[in-house]
């Protein structure tokens, strides 16, 4: 199997990590959470004009017409940055669910805006008793002229705060658990009836908590069939989860760099720490536990397009244990290597250690996802 990149996808890759390594140093990334969306908009309109969120849509919608791939080398530079702008809340996420759901009139009103960096969804899926799965969403969708009126609630919706509108999903029959009776809506930021209150997460990032009380959504903003939604949901959470796992991939790699610098240049008796084997021994194993990671991340972007959902599933599931016990390995080894240091607000690694603790506990944990595994019978493919 050949895994070398096109000539486009090493541009992409280029392009991305010098950005990252030019303007997203550790002190700058602080700079832009102090700003007032919570990242910086003028990092977010130098993506833009990089044409990364334009990435995954087709050309025809106005898009680059990549795929998992070209997604997979943004979100693991993004990964080593610690970026915190919305990408994938807006382009993965929210541009997930209109690629795949959206009416060619959708597409043409919302991809351009989205991809040229000017518009900014978040998905409003999650729900406080939901849990991992998207099938237990409860909020009403009740038909209404030739429409829907929303009710209820959203929970952690990241990036909703500073959103100009939202992918919703809703139950317009059915009952909680059900996988018929789910639809998705396009809801404007201002919509009347729609109050949201927004929050910073502990890696960073932003969310909010959505609420709508009567919130009227005319029938050319229902993305798809308003009953058979949750199949749509499913992949769009399957290809977050593929870009997810290259933002740890990218992030564990920067804890490894960082780790391994420090063990050369701190002394203790008189030496480098790093001289010590057992120092080293742990290094290697941390290095060990990242390629593992990297060989499921490359196994999950490679299954992230697969029509079959069994299939797909399997491979991402796969992928999400592998990258959590990695995850937690690295961080609590580079957090002991470095001592107190490292669990500070002013050193890199203690907010790497945080953001990796929030993508795995994302749509599922390392355990959540070997139970699903063993329930279908483990990986058929190994």
């Amino acid at each position: 199997m050949d895994f070398d990149l096109s000539d486009e996808q090493t541009m992409i890759r280029d392009s991305v990590e010098r950005l990252i390594q030019d303007r997203y140093g550790f002190e700058q990334r602080g700079r832009y959470r102090a700003e007032e969306p919570g990242f910086s908009p003028a990092m977010w309109s130098a993506f833009a004009e990089l044409g990364l969120t334009a990435v995954p849509f087709a050309e025809d919608d106005g898009g680059f017409g990549g795929g998992p791939v070209e997604t997979m080398i943004i979100m693991e530079a993004f990964g080593r940055g610690l970026v915190v702008e919305p990408y994938l809340a807006s382009v993965v996420m929210a541009g997930g669910a209109i690629r795949h759901a959206g009416s060619a009139a959708q597409r043409a009103a919302w991809v351009p805006g989205l991809a040229d960096g000017s518009t900014r969804l978040a998905f409003a899926f999650a729900e406080r008793a939901m849990r991992y799965d998207p099938a237990a969403a409860a909020m009403a969708a009740t038909p209404s002229g030739d429409g829907y009126t929303l009710t209820g609630e959203k929970s952690l919706v990241l990036h909703g705060d500073s959103a100009d509108g939202f992918v919703v999903l809703a139950r317009t029959g059915g009952a909680a658990g059900d996988r018929s009776g789910l639809g998705l809506f396009l809801v404007p930021a201002d919509a009347q009836g729609l109050s949201r209150r927004g929050y910073p997460t502990q890696d960073g990032m932003r969310a909010a908590e959505l609420t709508f009380d009567g919130v009227s959504v005319p029938a050319d903003k229902v993305l798809g069939d308003p009953s058979g939604a949750l199949p749509i949901v499913e992949r769009v959470v399957d290809e977050t989860i593929a870009a997810l796992c290259a933002e740890a991939v990218g992030s564990m790699q920067r804890m490894h760099d960082l780790t391994i610098a420090y063990l050369k240049e701190r002394k203790q008796f008189g030496v480098p720490i790093g001289g010590f084997q057992v120092l080293q021994h742990r290094g290697a194993e941390m290095y060990m536990a990242l390629e593992q990671a990297r060989s499921m991340m490359l196994y999950a972007t490679m299954n992230a397009s697969e029509p079959d959902a069994a299939t797909r599933r399997e491979a991402i599931s796969a992928a999400k244990v592998q990258i959590g016990r990695s995850a937690k390995f690295i961080r609590e080894s580079a957090v002991q290597l470095h001592g107190g240091v490292g669990v500070t607000m002013e050193y890199e690694v203690g907010h790497h250690m945080k953001r990796l603790a929030m993508i795995d506990l994302a749509f599922g944990d390392a355990d959540h996802h070997l139970e699903a595994l063993a329930e279908n019978g483990g990986l058929a493919a190994l």
